[in-house]
């Protein structure tokens, strides 16, 4: 299927440590889904689920500094 009938959205999840985790999908519990696969269990307790920021490609660079 095409991506555009299925739109996905960057998220940024807040950390325990005070950064933030990027990850894409088409809704937070997708994008959280998405990073099950890609972290371990340890790197996945870090994030918050219920507390995330969703942005635009435009406004990625003025979050590239908190990252983590």
């Amino acid at each position: 299927m095409s991506s555009f009938t299925h739109p996905h959205a960057m998220y940024l999840f807040e950390m325990k440590n005070g950064k933030q985790k990027l990850a894409w999908g088409q809704s937070p519990e997708d994008a959280l889904e998405i990073l099950r696969i890609r972290l371990t269990e340890d790197e996945m307790a870090q994030i918050i689920p219920d507390r995330y920021l969703k942005i635009s490609a435009r406004e990625l660079q003025a979050h590239i500094g908190n990252l983590g």
